[in-house]
């Protein structure tokens, strides 16, 4: 048996919705032809965790059920590291500042150099983790993913201003829910827009959270319902 030896990424994903209670949109983009990763395909703004995302102060803490979840099969710090990254990613992907007024008592590592010269600590509150998904072996990259649901109502800059945003994404763009599905997506986009659509108009985190696990034995769909705090393991 040929044994996968692609090194897999924790990441985090940013799912955006506007208009959530009347006329659903979620924000995408559309990755380049050239890309090592999903070449083409319209996706959510998102990337893999980097090494400084752990120690960068949080404006505000990200919700406690939302800790508890991605607690579940990962290291203790993960969760901050995780979403640093995905308020890091939403920022450099698109231009927009999931974040809280206030100054750094710290110079920010250089990653975050622009997003703490708009006058913002990284808000942590508005995420709610609703997915995780790790990519099938064989691909050029693999990545540990978290996908993290936000209102855009929670973003403190313009939702229609991506002048600061990296070219990562090209058509950035809100797009109504049922049109979605005419765009070229990955297929791992499909199955988490099925479950943002199904919480389109639930304002409150998750109690548990799809977990597609793909490793070189299987592929299967499971729950995350959090790491109990007496025994430590899941239930």
């Amino acid at each position: 048996m040929t044994v996968d030896k692609t090194a897999i990424r924790n990441a985090a994903t940013v799912i955006v919705l506007r208009d959530r209670l009347t006329a659903p949109k979620v924000l995408m983009g559309q990755r380049g032809a050239q890309a090592a990763f999903m070449p083409n395909k319209f996706v959510f703004p998102g990337g893999a965790v980097d090494a400084a995302d752990a120690d960068v102060p949080l404006g505000t803490p990200l919700p406690a059920v939302c800790h508890e979840r991605l607690m579940e099969d990962a290291p203790a710090d993960m969760p901050h590291a995780l979403s640093a990254a995905a308020i890091r990613e939403l920022w450099e992907e698109t231009g927009l500042v999931l974040g809280t007024p206030g100054s750094w008592s710290c110079p920010p590592p250089a990653d975050w150099a622009s997003f703490a010269a708009t006058g913002h600590l990284p808000a942590a509150h508005p995420l709610q983790f609703v997915f995780r998904a790790i990519t099938p072996p064989g691909r050029p990259r693999r990545f540990d993913a978290r996908f993290f649901m936000i209102d855009a109502d929670e973003i403190s800059s313009d939702p229609d201003d991506f002048s600061s945003a990296c070219d990562e994404l090209s058509h950035l763009q809100w797009i109504p829910l049922p049109q979605v599905r005419e765009f070229d997506l990955p297929f791992i986009t499909e199955v988490v827009l099925a479950e943002v659509a199904a919480r389109a108009h639930d304002m409150t985190p998750p109690s548990s959270v799809p977990f597609f696990r793909n490793n070189e034995e299987a592929n299967m769909f499971v729950r995350l319902k959090g790491v109990g705090p007496v025994t430590g393991r899941s239930h």
